[in-house]
């Protein structure tokens, strides 16, 4: 009877420990499967935009105005709207290629990598951030570290570290993912040394079809609190029916007419 005893103990026991392992999603799933997801939901298979990216600096304050569209992970668009000084400004992601067409001087050029890190348009986003050319699951190597509470959500947060040979200025990067419907809510960049740069909130959560998404984006440089910059998306339209084609040098140019 004993005996008998034991083996029931142990036998609740493992049963109890395939349920708690089951139960923690942290154990379910990769960190790259996270990302995987949450990139599904953040730009789904393809995206249409408009937003309002405003700068803001010690001794003043600008908007920038524009249209995105994107399909899948190689192709995106951006034309800027407004102010008229920059209007018809446009940049292209294909593949490997990255393209900025100046309609002051109807010039298009080829950005190299090395430039992906500089800052886009004057902002603390950069090239990188705003026309992507890294690849969050390719060009990494990913942990989940933890769970934790973040604002109203419980959250994954993962540590990403760049893979040799890959064109990224960053050290690592950690993001924090919510565990319910895989919302990104915020990134912290840090450089080679292991000091953090720049974070990124994203909040202002509304609904655009099937999806809730956050809509604002704040870029915080570590070292200057009077200093950020905030992307406000106005409308967003998920998996709209798009053509590759569609993203080509020749219709940078025919975008703004």
């Amino acid at each position: 009877m004993e005996h008998d005893t034991i083996r029931l103990s142990l036998s609740f026991l493992a049963i109890s420990l395939v349920f708690a392992l089951s139960g923690n999603p942290a154990q379910a799933q990769s960190a790259a499967e996270i990302i995987e997801r949450m990139e599904a939901v953040m730009r789904g298979d393809s995206q249409y935009a408009e937003m309002t990216m405003r700068i803001v600096r010690p001794r003043y304050e600008r908007e920038v105005s524009m249209r995105s569209w994107l399909k899948g992970r190689d192709h995106s668009l951006i034309l800027v709207t407004a102010p008229a000084r920059d209007e018809g400004t446009a940049f292209l992601m294909r593949g490997n290629d990255i393209w900025n067409y100046d309609p002051r001087i109807e010039r298009t050029t080829r950005l190299p990598s090395s430039m992906m890190a500089q800052s886009w348009m004057g902002s603390d986003f950069t090239n990188d951030d705003l026309v992507r050319d890294s690849d969050l699951v390719e060009d990494f190597e990913h942990e989940i570290l933890r769970i934790e509470a973040y604002g109203d959500f419980d959250a994954y947060v993962i540590e990403m570290i760049p893979k040799p040979d890959t064109p990224i200025v960053w050290g690592k990067v950690k993001l924090w993912i919510a565990v319910d419907d895989y919302m990104q809510l915020r990134i912290e960049n840090f450089d080679q040394r292991g000091r953090l740069v720049n974070t990124m909130e994203l909040d202002q959560i509304e609904q655009f079809g099937d999806r809730r998404v956050p809509t604002r984006i704040s870029v915080i440089p570590a070292d200057k609190d009077d200093e950020r910059t905030v992307l406000t998306y106005q409308q967003i339209e998920f998996d709209i029916d798009i053509d590759e084609s569609f993203f080509s040098r020749a219709n940078m140019q025919r975008l703004r007419r």
